[in-house]
């Protein structure tokens, strides 16, 4: 796109947009032909409002022009909160309710997630049947309301839905079966729990508290499952809601109450156990990006600590050459007594100790090449990947330099070969070690 209506389009300039189209009638249709961003897109980002007018007047048909992004102009006007602009798009348009972009998501979710209650309103307006869409994750607006903890968009969604007799869109489950109920309680949502709890809001039996996710859980078992919380669940026994347990037959699962459910709700949880319970890895809570991120912090912590410690191993290394000699001089005698003999750059520990200084290089080497196998995998597809695979085995070949040149002895040999098998093994292990972990056992089969 010609940097000049870029600068047009950021700045609102509808001057300037109309001189460049008469100096060049088919500029517009030479955006069109290109692919990314549109003038229409990036007016919507600054919320020119007679900018944009002008480019639809010129060109309507961006107005369903997705960005690289996965964003229409009503994407991004509705997740800016830009009411003007979304006002606009629809009275050109009102089927833009409904253009899907990246995962699916039409400009409601957009709107929700950010919590814009006016465009939320005038998007429901122009469009009842957009409520009822879904993302590519199962997700429909009220879910995206409670994942992103906007309780003031999630009550406007609620309340349109009471108002409209569709109160059914309550019990909808995402990708993962679960309900707004499961996902409330997963993060804690008093105001939601209470609100879809309330009678007098939600008509009695018409809330599925019981219902079951993907995990066979109820709501009141992903509560306990987070650590608990003594007013949700109060009002969760209220309503009806159960712990439940599956056990596999024949014709598939069947859920059944467990008879000890009472007595294990009424032990008090240990404080570790709440504390290991609240911080444990959930499926339904953090997303594979996360977790790599995560994974990448502690793999590249680990890496660098065992890089530094062949570096500076304990007790250092040696800064000189020694070789006790038979002399009868007296210095000579005491410095042999006092220290072997050893070579400048050699590790102290082992000379003076050569079974436990195996013994840390060969431990510190599990730990570096594994976070290093741990770092190839989790960058897998990321740009750049030769320069980041260079830079990986750079970094195995000077560790490998340093361990093997601080060895002394026989050692200095082991360690040679464990330099080249290691890297190797690692791998090739892990990969063992997972695939059996994962192997059905014959229980399994039979079932």
């Amino acid at each position: 796109m010609d940097r000049r209506l870029i600068e047009a389009a950021h700045k609102g300039d509808v001057h300037q947009l109309q001189t460049l189209i008469k100096d060049d009638p088919f500029l517009m249709k030479a955006v069109a032909l290109s692919r990314g961003e549109t003038p229409l897109h990036i007016a919507c980002m600054a919320g020119n409002l007679s900018f944009a007018k002008e480019v639809l007047n010129l060109s309507p048909e961006f107005a369903k022009e997705l960005s690289h992004d996965g964003f229409s102009p009503l994407h991004i006007a509705a997740g800016n909160g830009d009411i003007e602009i979304v006002k606009e798009l629809l009275i050109r348009d009102r089927s833009l309710c409904m253009v899907k972009g990246n995962e699916m998501r039409i400009p409601l979710h957009y709107a929700v997630i950010k919590g814009r209650i006016e465009v939320i309103k005038e998007l429901l307006s122009a469009n009842e049947g957009s409520i009822r869409k879904a993302t590519a994750r199962g997700e429909n607006s009220l879910h995206l309301a409670v994942k992103n903890n906007q309780f003031e968009a999630f009550k406007s969604l609620a309340v349109y839905l009471k108002t409209n007799n569709r109160e059914d869109i309550f019990n909808e489950k995402d990708a993962r079966g679960n309900t707004i109920l499961h996902l409330a309680v997963s993060r804690k949502q008093y105001e939601v729990v209470e609100l879809m709890l309330d009678e007098n809001f939600v008509r009695k039996g018409l809330l599925e508290v019981n219902s079951l996710n993907k995990m066979d859980r109820t709501p009141l078992d992903v509560l306990l499952s987070e650590g608990g919380d003594d007013e949700i669940e109060e009002m969760l026994c209220l309503a009806g809601a159960s712990v439940q347990q599956t056990t596999q037959t024949e014709n598939g699962i069947v859920p059944t109450h467990d008879p000890n459910d009472e007595l294990r709700r009424e032990r008090p949880r240990k404080p570790y156990e709440k504390l290991q319970e609240y911080f444990k890895f959930d499926k339904a809570k953090e997303t594979p990006s996360e977790v790599r991120s995560v994974l990448l912090v502690v793999a590249t912590l680990i890496t660098t600590a065992t890089y530094q410690a062949v570096h500076s191993p304990p007790g250092g290394v040696w800064q000189e050459d020694f070789r006790p000699t038979s002399s009868s001089n007296t210095t000579t005698i005491k410095d042999a007594t006092r220290s072997p003999a050893h070579t400048a750059g050699k590790a102290v520990m082992g000379t003076q100790n050569s079974a436990a200084f195996g013994l840390f290089l060969i431990f510190n080497s599990i730990g570096f090449f594994t976070s290093v196998q741990m770092i190839f995998f989790l960058t897998f597809g990321f740009p750049l990947q030769l320069e980041l695979r260079a830079s990986l085995f750079a970094l195995a070949v000077t560790y490998d330099t340093c361990m093997t040149e601080m060895a002394t002895g026989n050692l200095s040999v082991l360690f040679v070969i464990i330099s080249i098998a290691m890297p190797l093994l690692i791998g090739i292990l892990a990969k063992v070690a997972r695939d059996y972990c994962k192997k059905p056992t014959s229980a399994s089969w039979t079932a």
